[in-house]
């Protein structure tokens, strides 16, 4: 099948002819930073944190369950194995972490929509797991495959997004063994910005790979990076053989891995920040020198997913301030690294796109942006402590992401920033709306939404004195009203039909 791919990309007259005659949707460049980052620990602060997490690594250790091949892994390597438990002598875990690459570059199958990961770059995704979903018109309900193909349009088409991302919900409606298969299908067809592969079975990765070849053929993907994958880890300090399994395969193949601790303060960690920040790095360290075990040089992210616990109820709180500490300690140990880091994203544990889940969701951006985040999963649609993917609050945040591309510009100073001819022109008691200087510039002064309601009372009253959720609903209505399918050649379509309709015949549904 990839041979026959690579056959048909060589003619592609076909392809070339409808791109050209293909409608084109803006998507913004990857947010390059022009702001500096905030620094919330001091260097002993820092060392401290380092100094502890080494004594975990050595004194307590982390576990590998039913995973002897990595356990010899690291009994090579030279750390101490007993059972299930392995011990890394100080210092041997930050030296493996030191082979991983400070940045590359996730190639989408539109070489304009490619990624550079790292660096002072933020790369925006959408939210990822949740197995319901939620609308104005259904409200919650499980979600289905039907859903998904919905929010991969809405993700193509939102401007201010650069992923696809990857489980941006759990389509309950097909079978758990073989809705990987179809999630990663729509991604690469109905999308051309990069994606995610599959981490729930080490041969769903394997999968994730094999259909990467088909697209952008074998060679191509073992010299490049094309996948972007979620590797949790089990907090506190277990590393389980399915989620190892599939970032041997990522590894292995050379695709990049997110190492993400899931911290709920109080639950998965200490309650204190500096604490939770020590476990955070003894486990990133310990999963990213798996990885370089597996294969030097593999790209990976520092990642820490961090949220905190309400002592009352137990669910998990979000856009707290316990979780920005975390997060801006979090992503100063990565920098010290020099490894790209993950975090942040539109987090809230309201059930509905509501003032709460505003507060928490801006809370959780900003600090995203501040805290020197390169890669942030989970960036718009998250409801509900991440159970729910909401539709309009999917559009109510890619909007709002506009508004991190324009902070994170920074202060421009040039002549035609410092508008000193405007103000003489201008002088004093006049105006600047028909200046020479507001004439040539404004179009581009001010950031603007594509959803938010500026007009006056009267006006709104008479359009139906439509709420923001109202409004949500009209543009997701639009934006898959204008989706216009990118242009794939036929060949690499047909033979990624194939693959799918065979692997999925290969074996019984299971819905467990």
């Amino acid at each position: 099948m990839a041979e026959s791919a690579r056959r048909g990309r060589g003619g592609g007259g076909a392809a070339r002819r409808a791109e050209r005659s293909a409608v084109s949707f803006e998507t913004a460049k990857y947010i390059e930073r022009n702001i500096p980052n905030f620094e919330i620990l001091n260097d002993e602060s820092l060392e401290i944190i380092e100094r502890n997490a080494d004594i975990i690594l050595e004194e307590i250790g982390v576990n590998f369950p039913d995973n002897p091949e990595a356990l010899e892994l690291w009994r090579a390597a030279g750390a101490t194995v007993t059972g299930d438990r392995v011990r890394i002598p100080r210092g041997l875990a930050r030296e493996l972490c030191k082979t991983a690459p400070s940045e590359y570059t996730q190639h989408a199958r539109n070489p304009d929509r490619n990624v550079v990961i790292g660096g002072r770059n933020l790369v925006l995704a959408p939210v990822y797991g949740p197995p319901f979903v939620r609308d104005a018109a259904g409200g919650r309900r499980y979600a289905t495959m039907d859903d998904f193909n919905k929010f991969v349009k809405l993700g193509y088409m939102s401007k201010w997004l650069h992923h696809s991302g990857g489980t941006v919900c759990e389509p309950t409606d097909v079978p758990v063994n073989k809705r990987h298969l179809d999630m990663l299908h729509a991604h690469m067809t109905l999308s051309d910005k990069p994606f995610m592969g599959s981490v729930t079975e080490p041969s769903r990765a394997q999968d994730s790979v094999d259909m990467c070849n088909i697209l952008f053929g074998a060679d191509f993907v073992q010299q490049n990076t094309v996948m972007t994958s979620l590797i949790n880890i089990n907090s506190p300090m277990t590393f389980d053989d399915v989620m190892m399994g599939a970032l041997k395969v990522f590894a292995e193949n050379n695709q990049a891995a997110i190492i993400s601790p899931f911290i709920v303060g109080g639950a998965m960690a200490p309650v204190s920040v500096a604490g939770t920040l020590t476990q955070v790095l003894a486990e990133v360290m310990a999963g990213i020198a798996y990885s370089q075990l597996v294969r030097k040089g593999a790209p990976v992210i520092f990642g820490a997913f961090v949220t905190s616990i309400d002592m009352n109820s137990g669910a998990p709180t979000f856009g707290t301030p316990e979780a920005s500490h975390i997060t801006y300690g979090a992503g100063q140990l990565a920098r010290r690294m020099k490894l790209p880091f993950r975090s942040a994203g539109s987090f809230c544990g309201s059930k509905l796109p509501d003032a709460q889940a505003a507060y928490e969701t801006a809370n959780s951006l900003n600090m995203g942006l501040l805290s020197g985040v390169n890669f942030m999963l989970h960036a718009c649609g998250w409801l509900e402590g991440g159970l729910v993917s909401s539709f309009e609050k999917f559009v109510m945040d890619a909007d709002q992401l506009g508004a991190l591309h324009h902070l994170a510009q920074g202060i421009q100073m040039d002549e035609n920033a410092q508008a000193l001819d405007a103000i003489r022109e201008v002088g004093p008691g006049g105006h600047y709306l028909g200046c020479a200087h507001t004439q040539a510039n404004f179009k581009s002064a001010f950031w603007k939404s594509d959803l938010l309601d500026y007009k006056p009372f009267e006006t709104w009253q008479d359009e139906g004195s439509r709420d923001t959720q109202a409004l949500a609903s009209a543009r997701v209505e639009k934006l898959l009203g204008d989706y216009v399918q990118p242009p794939m050649d036929p060949a690499i379509r047909e033979a990624l039909d194939a693959f799918v309709a065979e692997r999925k015949a290969a074996e019984p549904d299971s819905f467990m």
